[in-house]
């Protein structure tokens, strides 16, 4: 008989072979993804369910935890889940988008093995492949500092998740077939708070404490704002960054965006809204919620308060309010500001442009004029088994390029360790939003109009926020620094899921030639394998 001390030295030698951290604590998740009957708004829909929740379970944990979650896909089709804002330091591998990561094919499971490694704050994870976002399948993830680390601000009575976004009773398939059939998705039906529809969730509080809420947009195609009957909100952290505590009486979340706010419940003992409004939209939809006072006995009335009445100016001009604290700590005890990325010269200037071109009689979107298609074999499986012909370095160029719009799986190749500029120049009407995985950046500036060399001398080069995903407003830019720390295979994409499924999207192949764990880790022993990939055995691992 083998003894359980055996047992325990082999699940961890399987764990650090891996890339998960023996010494840190392990959090055990098992997921169970099924269809089920949901009703966000009031008609039954078929939605994605995780343990049968909707959103699905959430992810609580600390700094440097190992997060061993286990998704057995009960779909009947193909599952991939991905982790919005979660770096995966040196692990692309369980990125969880199709460049990186095989699905989980109907009836199998996949064991994901992540480490939030230094990192705090607030994020999501939503299904990546097709349209499921479409249908549920998401939920939050708190990340809390370490208890020796200091927070900038005192341990809230309550900390509440709110998961908010427009939504559509079509069901995912039939918007899957809308996109494949070369049109754009209509406007959506309505908005959503937790999943429910209007005035369907609560969230208690007690006079006189103060409630930390996360707040992320998980919409697939619209800004929101977010505000509280009669509560100012106290802003303090922005997806990882501990910020400013500015208070606002409202605040903008575009796709994707995570932000938590502190509110104290200092006003008379009843109900009041918190309301969720569209951003940027012909017609403005609405949906409420309830701030509930412990004993309350007196409900909400009347209308719900009114969002911003001025546009694209005053969300500018909030925006540029949101600062880094560079006096608190972040996943470490040194201070924020101790990084001095002002201070560093880029290597590189990327200049990125998003397009809504026709290609073969279909509606497609584009960067720099290249539409993504995914390749028959996740590129980082391409990239490890040297499979030629699944894509090409240098199918994306540096800036936009002239001529008509193409359809390629378009990569693009970044030096690890490099320190580059990237700026999102948006010439379209809409509001975009973009994300990095892997990575958070600075948001050094944004302005309206044409990018040149001169819009430099406005950067923010000491005290703006680190993040993951950034808003450009229409006919505007936005300009970025980031550090090229993270070797991998990284997904750049518009967060508006209608895009980035139609082709606003590609990859960035951080490269080390060191080929060493030191700088990635390496291929997971439970890999799935696909494509041309199927079959194949991995190589010998290297230190």
């Amino acid at each position: 008989m083998v003894r359980k001390s055996n047992l325990v030295c082999v699940f961890l030698l399987f764990l650090a072979i891996n890339g998960i951290n023996a010494e840190d604590p392990y959090r055990f998740f098992t997921w169970k993804v099924t269809y089920g009957d949901i009703y966000p708004m009031g008609v039954k829909q078929q939605g994605i369910m995780i343990n049968g929740q909707f959103p699905g379970p959430q992810i609580n944990c600390v700094t440097n935890d190992n997060l061993i979650i286990s998704v057995y896909n009960y779909l009947n089709e193909p599952f991939l889940l991905s982790w919005n804002g979660l770096q995966h330091r040196r692990n692309s591998w369980q990125d969880g988008t199709y460049g990186t990561t095989c699905p989980i094919p109907p009836g199998k499971n996949f064991t994901y093995m992540l480490q939030a490694k230094d990192q705090i704050g607030s994020f999501f994870y939503f299904p990546s492949l097709a349209l499921h976002k479409a249908a549920g399948g998401y939920g939050g993830i708190k990340i809390y500092s370490r208890p020796r680390i200091p927070v900038p601000f005192p341990f809230p009575a309550g900390d509440h998740t709110v998961l908010a976004g427009d939504w559509f009773k079509r069901g995912h398939q039939r918007l899957r077939h809308i996109l494949d059939g070369g049109r754009s998705l209509p406007s959506p039906d309505g908005l959503l708070i937790n999943g429910r529809g209007w005035n369907g969730y609560k969230f208690e509080v007690e006079g006189g404490k103060t409630y930390r809420f996360r707040i992320s947009n998980v919409g697939l195609t619209t800004s929101i704002n977010f505000r509280i009957q009669g509560h100012i909100m106290r802003l303090v952290e922005v997806e990882g960054s501990h910020t400013v505590q500015n208070a606002y009486n409202s605040l903008d979340l575009h796709l994707g965006q995570s932000a938590s706010v502190l509110v104290t419940a200092n006003q008379a003992v009843r109900d009041y809204y918190v309301v969720v409004s569209s951003r940027f939209t012909s017609r403005v939809l609405t949906t409420t919620a309830i701030l509930h006072y412990k004993n309350s006995k007196i409900g909400v009335s009347g209308p719900p308060p009114g969002g911003p009445t001025t546009q694209i100016a005053w969300s500018l001009m909030q925006a540029r309010t949101i600062r880094w604290n560079l006096t608190a700590s972040g996943p470490r005890p040194n201070p924020q500001g101790s990084y001095h990325y002002g201070m560093i010269k880029p290597s590189r200037t990327i200049m990125l442009s998003n397009s809504a071109p026709w290609i073969n009689g279909k509606q497609r979107y584009a960067v720099n004029g290249v539409s993504f298609v995914a390749g028959d074999t996740p590129l980082k499986l391409a990239d490890y088994f040297k499979i030629g012909g699944i894509y090409n370095l240098g199918s994306i160029p540096d800036k936009p390029r002239t001529g008509n719009a193409y359809l390629a799986t378009s990569v693009m190749h970044a030096d690890f360790r490099s320190f580059a500029e990237i700026v999102f120049q948006n010439w379209e009407d809409t509001v975009q939003s973009w994300h990095i995985d892997g990575y958070s950046f600075f948001v050094v500036g944004m302005d309206g109009g044409q990018w040149t060399p001169a819009s430099r001398t406005r950067y923010n080069l000491r005290d703006t926020v680190a993040r993951s995903t950034v808003q450009v407003y229409p006919r505007a830019w936005t300009a970025i620094y980031i550090a090229l720390d993270n070797v991998g295979m990284w997904n750049i994409r518009s967060e508006n899921w209608a895009r980035q499924y139609l082709g606003q999207q590609f990859y960035l192949r951080v490269y080390s030639p060191a080929h060493s764990w030191r700088d990635e880790l390496p291929i997971p022993k439970n890999a799935l394998l696909c494509g041309r990939a199927r079959g194949r055995r991995t190589r010998p691992l290297r230190g």
